[in-house]
């Protein structure tokens, strides 16, 4: 069974320097106007040290039940469900009471309330700490998980039955996580939206065929737009 962390350590050996994830945020706000591409390379260390945070420094492991609650389409969402399913556990993307880990921008909301852990994640690309009060227990992405491995090494490996997605009810199994490859391989693919459900789709086809993601947070870009050229984009999403 080929999982997310094995297609993403298969597409590193092959070509670790390939662009993976570029970013852009048009949204108004402190980000605005960022910029960050990220080779395969770098999203595999960020992928490591959320996978080595959650799993040495939350407890969770394979079963556990992990709420992803982060903007999209956005490159910290795509490393941080890397992160869960490299560890083996459940991705929900639905409010649930008693997950035993929330990744969140807003670690004061009722939902953080519910969760057994907290991580407080800031989109700044270049942030070292959260920009603001922390209760006691919530851990810091900004300040904390730089300091984890850049490599990492599951203490258990999912089962092909076991629960990898959660989303409106519906459960996706860790053996039907990759769906039909509908790209070409090497495609260079836009992504624009809001929903988590199609950007984690578009992120596992990507894995699949060796494709790199080109995504914008904030309006669809015209196809005037000169970033399309740019950055050779060949799928709009």
């Amino acid at each position: 069974m080929l999982t997310p962390h094995q297609a993403l350590t298969d597409l590193v050996r092959e070509d670790p320097t390939r662009p993976a994830i570029t970013f852009y945020d048009d949204t108004p706000g402190p980000t605005q106007g960022e910029r960050i591409e990220i080779s395969r390379r770098v999203l595999d260390n960020w992928v490591a040290k959320a996978a080595n945070a959650l799993q040495e420094g939350l407890d969770v492991q394979r079963g556990s039940i992990v709420l992803l609650d982060l903007p999209c389409p956005h490159w910290r969402t795509c490393y941080w469900a890397l992160a869960v399913w490299a560890v083996g556990a459940t991705l929900t993307l639905d409010p649930h009471e008693g997950a035993d880990v929330l990744v969140t921008t807003d670690p004061d909301s009722p939902t953080a309330e519910d969760a057994d852990e907290v991580v407080a994640v800031t989109l700044a690309a270049l942030a070292r700490e959260y920009a603001g009060d922390l209760r006691s227990g919530v851990m810091d992405e900004a300040k904390e998980v730089s300091s984890f491995g850049d490599g990492f090494t599951p203490w258990d490996e999912p089962e092909a039955e076991d629960d990898a997605l959660v989303h409106d009810g519906n459960r996706t199994p860790y053996a039907e996580l990759f769906g039909e490859a509908e790209w070409a391989p090497g495609s260079r693919v836009l992504v624009t939206g809001t929903s988590a459900y199609d950007l984690l789709g578009h992120l596992l086809r990507a894995l699949a065929t060796g494709s790199s993601l080109v995504l914008v947070r904030g309006p669809e870009p015209a196809s005037e737009d000169p970033r399309i050229l740019s950055e050779g984009v060949t799928v709009r999403t």
